[in-house]
């Protein structure tokens, strides 16, 4: 039973559509019929009960909801996902998946006065998100987009068809650059040599340019810093990561003293202590306080709340940018209150 001050909704899976041999999309409803909002590149946190705990995966919409289509994530089986696993193995229509809320900033700006131009690099399933900002992008907008995805083989990418799809709808403006590392006419596997090429070739006005990047850390890694010192700006830079291996060392808040917190979040209050080496939410989920979370890492944004009052010190943040830490956005995952109390808002 959800109630009013429950995190959890559960949803029905309606239709499971095969993109690959290896990946799928579930398309899914609220089960009470109760409508929920989402944006283009965010994604669903699911949970997987277990004795006397439980464990959360985030999957990225690949619907765009712009264009009135169901609610739909696509997931990749990994050799060694538990979860990744069960989803593809064994969940069928007419099933149920419980969720802990719906989260994201790899979202299109609310402003796109300053941008003249898209640029997205995808690998692998890290297509699943950028599926979704890019058809958005492209039907609402007249700004020009460059897809640059890489895959093993033309067998193995999700959506290529759909893509090739787009393309030939909007032959002027959509530009796609399929890399395939295992192919034997031409491999080709994005390196920085590589991307500065296309982006060269493309004209690509880098001050201009929002470039979106998403797929395995280390491929993340290596975009990241080619776009930086090619001369893209940092804050031109949005990445969505779902790592959830933990940090080996953590550094010290500047306050280590015991701190109130008080959190609001749907229509209930909590109140509770925290101090290092407890993290906000390490502290709340001691108390059984069901807050919004999933990577634990400090990579997803789940987790984010408001800092209303008080400090919030952060020891690692891969999600938030600049803009959206002045307004006082915080991971509790990686939050400690220093200085005094504070007081959060979800």
């Amino acid at each position: 039973m959800i109630d009013d001050t429950s995190i959890y909704r559960s949803f029905t899976v309606t239709s499971i559509i095969d993109e690959t041999n290896n990946a799928k999309s579930f398309e899914i409803k609220p089960t009470d019929n109760i409508p929920i909002t989402y944006q283009a590149g965010q994604f669903i946190t699911l949970v997987f009960p277990k004795t006397n705990k439980e464990d959360r995966r985030s999957y990225s919409f690949s619907s765009a909801p712009v264009l009135n289509e169901p609610m739909r994530i696509t997931i990749k089986r990994i050799a060694n996902g538990e979860y990744s696993r069960q989803l593809f193995n064994h969940i069928k229509p007419g099933d149920t998946l419980i969720s802990s809320g719906i989260s994201g900033f790899f979202r299109l700006p609310d402003q796109l006065d300053h941008v003249r131009q898209f640029v997205f690099l995808a690998a692998g399933s890290g297509i699943t998100p950028i599926y979704s900002l890019l058809k958005t992008v492209l039907h609402t907008t007249r700004l020009p987009v460059v897809l640059i995805y890489s895959n093993y083989s033309e067998e193995e990418t999700i959506f290529h068809s759909e893509l090739l799809g787009l393309r030939s709808q909007f032959p002027e403006r959509f530009k796609i650059e399929f890399l395939f590392s295992q192919s034997e006419i031409q491999p080709r596997r994005l390196s920085k040599f590589l991307l500065h090429a296309l982006l060269e070739e493309h004209a690509i006005p880098l001050q201009e340019t929002l470039f979106y990047v998403c797929g395995p850390v280390n491929y993340m890694l290596v975009v990241s810093i080619s776009l930086i010192t090619v001369g893209v700006p940092r804050e031109h830079i949005r990445k969505e990561n779902f790592n959830t291996r933990q940090h080996l060392i953590k550094p010290l808040p500047p306050d280590t003293d015991a701190h109130r917190v008080k959190v609001f979040i749907n229509n209930a209050q909590y109140e509770f202590t925290v101090q290092y080496p407890d993290t906000i939410l390490a502290a709340a989920k001691k108390l059984q306080i069901q807050l919004p979370y999933s990577c634990e890492a400090g990579n997803c944004g789940s987790c984010t709340a408001t800092c209303v009052q008080g400090t919030t010190w952060m020891a690692y943040n891969e999600v938030l940018m600049d803009d959206e830490i002045k307004k006082g956005k915080v991971l509790t995952c990686q939050g400690y209150p220093v200085g005094g109390d504070v007081v959060l808002q979800y």
